[in-house]
Order: C-alpha cells, then structure tokens, then sequence
C-alpha cells in the first residue's frame, strides 16, 4: 500500500530526549563523544562483579572472555527526595527503575512539556527492557532475604512506575523482542500516536548489566569480543561488547507539533516490525530475507525512496556473520537506483558504547536524531579491514571511517535506524530533518524587562540551578544565542514550578546573568513595572501567576538548562548503619523521604501506615521486646518520634 498521500498527516515529531549513556550524560555529551571518535568502554568495576576471578584468554566454563564493556558511571546515584522516596525505597528499587524516572524528566524539560500538565492525560509509556539483574541478586541470596518489596522490581514495573509518578493514564508497556527491543517500542508508540490512542508518548530503552551470567553464557557461544570492543564492519570482529544505557525520547503528532509551537528535533516518517520466521535455519540465525522485508515495509511505511535515504544507523552489533548479512541486506534495498557518487553511510553508535542489548535501538535512535541536526556522519570506531563477507564492489555502501557532512539535496536529509533481536524480530524506523523553525521576529525591545522565574524541590537545587542559569545567560553561555524573552517565557511556561522559587528581572542577558551571579542588582523598583514587580512577589510566595498575561504576545521555546538532580548513592551496602549508631537517627534515615525538622509532621516526610508497620518489626528486632503499635500511632512529629524510639530503647536496655 502507499503511503504517499497521507505521509504528512502520519508523521511523528521528535520533540524532545534524553540519555545516560557510557561516557556521555546527555545527548550533547553524546554529540561531542561521536564527533571525536571516543571509544566509552572501560575495565569492569567491582561493584558490578570480580571481573578478575571470572576472565580467561582462554574461556571454559564459567569464565568470561572480556575485561571490558560500556558501563555508566553512577549507576547508584539517585535523587530520593525530588520522587518522594525513603533512603529504604531508594535502596531497594532497581536502579533501573531509578535512572529511568530521572532520564523521563530530563526528556520531557527537553521537550518542553510540564509533567503537572500531562498529569491525567492518556500519554503513552513505551519500556524496551530484557533485564531485572538487580532482582535476581537479590533472589539469589536466598529465600529469606526475599520480602514483598521485590514486587516493586519485576520488569512490568519499569513503565509502570513512571507512569505512577507522572499520572499518566495512556498505554504503559514493557516490550521485550531482546536487542530490538526500544526500536519495536519506537514502532509502538507510533501507531498509538497515528490512531489517535496517546496525544503524547514516552518511549525509552533500559540497559544496566550488574551480573556476570549473560556474558559467561556469550562467551561460550562465541559471540563476546574478547578485547571489548565492537568493531563493525571489521575482518576482525569477533562479537559484541555489552553496554549499559538509558535513553528516552518523547514522540508527538507532528501536527500537533506544529501547531502547539513545539521544538522539533526530527521526524519518524514510517517504521515497520517482522520476524523471520522460517526463514534461516533456526531461531536463532539472522535472516537477510526478513531484514529486507522489514526494510522494504517500512519504507513503504514512509513514502519514502530508499534510494534517497543518505545514512542508516545499523544494528553493528560487530558479529562476524551478522554484520556482513546486515549490510548485504542494506545494499540490496537502499542501493537500489542510488546514483554511484552517493553511496549509502552506514555506522554503528556500538562502536562507541558497546551493545547496549534492549536499549541499543533508542541509543541508535538518539545518535542519528543527533546526525541529523549537526548534518553529520561521525565516524564508525575499530574499522581496520574491512570484512571480506561483504562484495564492496557491488554495493554503495559506505563505513565512514572520518566525520562525513550530509549531501544537500535542497530538501531534509533522510536516515534509518535498524534493529534485530535475538528473538528474530527486525525493526527499522524512517527519519527525516526537521524542517527550519518559520522565521519568527521577536518583539524585543532594548531596555525593557522579563521576568525569569526558577524553582527546584530543594534549596541546594535551586542553588544549582541558579548557577546554571548564570553560565547559561554568560557571554559565552548557550543562551546567548536566543532572545532574553523566549528565554523567560520557556521557563515561565514550558517548565513545572516547584517549591522553592527564584524570579529576577533583568532587560538583557548581562544584568541577568549578574543578577543570578550575585554581582549584579535586578531593576529597582522604580523602575520596574508594577505588574512584573507583583508578579516576582506572587511567584516567590508560592502563588499561581498568570504567565500568558505577563508575557504578552507567546514567546518561542528554546532549550534551557535542566533540572540540576541532588543525587545521592543507593545501594545496598548499609547506608544508614554508616551514618549514625543512634537507633532513632537510623530509622529516620531508613524512612523519611524528605529532609526533616523537629516539627515535621510523619506525613510530610513520607512517615505513612506501611512505614509505622515496618517501624514497629524493626524495632521489635533491635530491641528484642514487642512494641506497642498503639503508641506509635498517637505520634504525630518526627521530634516525638525521634524521643519515643530512644525511650523504648532505654526502657528495653
């Protein structure tokens, strides 16, 4: 079928996404990663496993045949308090579950879409995952270490809980098709944006190895490079590198896009998902034949030539086999009336940050949204030789082994991004440029004021995030590049405003980067407009300001700084016990899952039902005497708390 005649109206914007990847933190860290040909892997730390007590040279069973993969760095790092979680929640949660919340966040600030405003809305959430490391170690100590708060580690869980968090009440799905996994919930969210399910979607992809298992299995299947290096394309590839990865990109309606004044990254024209079915000689084979129908139907999809597109971002996984059919199958359906002077890149972000298995696709996805909008190919890592299982000479197949510029056509460069599972399952998506932004004149006139209001769940992040700020309104700050009144009206408008707030009113980036910096004064009152003057005071004490009144006509969204998170390490090594022998103290920083004073009620810091229960066996335990639960009950402050557990302490001693 063609899709021709309604390309338009099924397309879908990229209007925002976020990452935590080896070596890069967010996608600009992961832009300047590829532009310099950064290999991210490293020697495996301990805290994942004694990578010294499992690696042989020469693998038997048991041993693993690799020293390296990509890892994250702070992979236990969290901020409990801005989700509302006890130092014990915190501990206990997958980490994955963890990184993911704060990614989410990160992609939705970068889309500009205020998660208080998505909060009962049928926004989708779309998790490709194959792992739950964190709880079989877990289950692996043994059945009395196993309690109920394991439930909260199932895998089903990952889409679920940012679907709690945020009150989304649209599809929330965990898709596991093995490394094709994100790429399948790129393709499902899609067709739940197209039929008008979901206004908006979350789609993300989870990787963190914490166990040696899957890589002792690869290594006796053959398939793990033993230097730990992904080397596609290469004579030389010898398997995969595994590696770790959060990445979430939020989807919408292009036209919805349009019209809500959204910033668009790129464009999914078409997608397309198949099994191989009996195709190759086992499930577990790869078939060139289903790779060239998922291709072809997902071109189909687009109403898009595959002769036009410029750059696909493959699988590369860097198996000696896999590769060669890949590309094969690349050159047989994109080749196909190429002229001979374009030929047809193809790299892999593997070569980088290693395999990360589930999350590979939404990593692949990320890197080309990121080639599309710097209009560059960066080069694929590890190519020496290339493999001869490959017929270069009749295929317009490019590795780029240098930084290659995007052709201008006079119209949007276009890229794939490809998928395989081990489940036989194949994806490809179909991406395009965004269009320019239409030229817009913003109304600014010099000399007259904004408004430019911060706000952060604590203190110290606001703090943070004014420094922020201030190096990004600085001379060589990338807010210099966009009007001081889009700048106030996407903070105004496009972020959520928290508890602890900030508004500072400045006529030009300078005065309000010194102002922020401490070493400028805001306009003084004499000369600032009564209605800014009364908006600061209103926005500072917690009240709701109208913004759109303020701003006056509708400003234009620009990217801005992120939310600065207070992290913290979680991680099941005795926290608490380290930091306090007091027993009260311990069980406050067991529980409460905000910072406290004295007069803190329970509930405000988190202090329900279910804690007072846990309280009382924990208690129980350390004491060696039944606790009354009726006293427990009548507490109402964590002062009275804190005096009544170091009673029954004393009475018990």
């Amino acid at each position: 079928m063609n899709r021709t005649d309604d390309v338009g109206a099924r397309s879908i914007a990229v209007i925002g996404m976020a990452c935590r990847l080896p070596g890069a933190d967010g996608p600009d860290e992961l832009w300047d990663l590829l532009r310099d040909g950064v290999d991210a892997t490293s020697e495996t730390p301990p805290d994942r496993y004694d990578v010294d007590s499992l690696h042989s040279e020469r693998p038997g069973p048991g041993t693993i045949g690799s020293r390296r993969a990509g890892y994250l760095a702070g992979m236990a790092d969290f901020d409990a308090e801005f989700f509302e979680m006890s130092a014990t929640e915190a501990v206990e949660l997958d980490p994955q579950q963890r990184l993911l919340l704060m990614t989410a966040w990160d992609a939705l600030e970068d889309a500009g879409r205020r998660p208080d405003e998505l909060a009962g809305t049928r926004t989708g959430v779309f998790v490709g995952n194959a792992r739950a490391d964190y709880l079989e170690i877990r289950f692996r100590e043994g059945l009395q270490s196993v309690t109920a708060s394991q439930l909260n580690n199932f895998r089903s869980l990952l889409p679920a809980r940012l679907s709690y968090f945020l009150d989304l009440r649209g599809p929330s799905v965990l898709i596991d098709t093995a490394c094709s996994s994100s790429l399948v919930a790129v393709h499902s969210a899609v067709q739940s944006l197209r039929v008008r399910e979901s206004p908006l979607a979350l789609v993300a992809g989870v990787n963190l190895a914490l166990r040696p298992d899957e890589g002792v299995m690869m290594t006796q299947a053959g398939a793990l490079a033993a230097d730990g290096r992904s080397k596609f394309a290469d004579a030389a590839a010898d398997g995969h590198t595994p590696g770790d990865a959060v990445g979430v990109v939020v989807l919408k309606r292009l036209a919805d896009a349009l019209a809500d004044g959204d910033r668009i990254r790129a464009v999914i024209e078409g997608s397309a998902v198949g099994n191989d079915g009996r195709t190759s000689g086992s499930v577990l084979n790869p078939s060139k034949t289903g790779q060239v129908e998922v291709l072809r139907w997902a071109y189909e999809d687009a109403g898009v030539s595959p002769a036009d597109v410029d750059f696909v971002e493959a699988h590369g996984a860097g198996s000696p086999v896999l590769d060669a059919l890949e590309i094969t199958a690349l050159g047989e359906v994109l080749g196909e009336d190429r002229p001979s002077d374009r030929p047809l890149l193809v790299g892999s972000v593997k070569t980088n940050i290693g395999h990360a298995e589930a999350a590979g696709g939404i990593a692949g996805l990320i890197k080309t949204v990121l080639c599309l909008e710097h209009g560059q190919v960066p080069q694929s890592l590890h190519l020496d030789t290339a493999t001869p299982q490959v017929a270069w000479d009749e295929l317009p197949v490019l590795v780029p082994e240098k930084l290659h510029d995007l052709p201008d056509h006079g119209r949007p460069c276009r890229a794939g991004v490809s998928g395989q599972g081990s489940s036989s399952l194949n994806a490809h998506v179909v991406v395009r440029q965004a269009d320019p932004p239409p030229a817009v004149a913003t109304k600014e006139k010099a000399g007259r004021p904004y408004l430019l209001p911060l706000s952060a769940r604590t203190p110290e992040a606001l703090a943070a995030l004014r420094r922020a700020y201030t190096a990004y309104l600085g001379a060589d700050g990338p807010g210099s590049a966009f009007p001081l009144r889009d700048i106030c009206y996407s903070a105004a408008v496009r972020r959520q405003h928290h508890e602890h707030r900030l508004a500072v009113v400045a006529s030009s980036h300078e005065e309000m980067a010194a102002v922020l910096g401490g070493s400028g004064e805001s306009q003084g009152h004499g000369r600032t407009p009564r209605k800014l003057a009364k908006a600061v005071e209103l926005y500072r004490n917690g009240g709701t300001v109208d913004w759109e009144a303020i701003s006056g006509e509708p400003g234009r969204f620009v990217p801005l700084p992120g939310y600065p998170w207070q992290t913290k390490r979680y991680w099941p090594d005795g926290e608490c016990e380290e930091r306090t022998g007091d027993l009260a103290e311990w069980v406050l920083c067991e529980h409460a899952r905000t910072t406290y004073e004295d007069d803190s009620t329970l509930v405000d810091v988190g202090i329900d039902s279910l804690a007072k229960l846990r309280i009382i066996v924990e208690l129980s335990q350390q004491t060696g005497h039944e606790i009354d639960p009726e006293e427990l009950g009548r507490l109402r402050t964590v002062g009275a708390l804190r005096e009544w557990i170091r009673a029954t302490e004393a009475r018990t001693a």
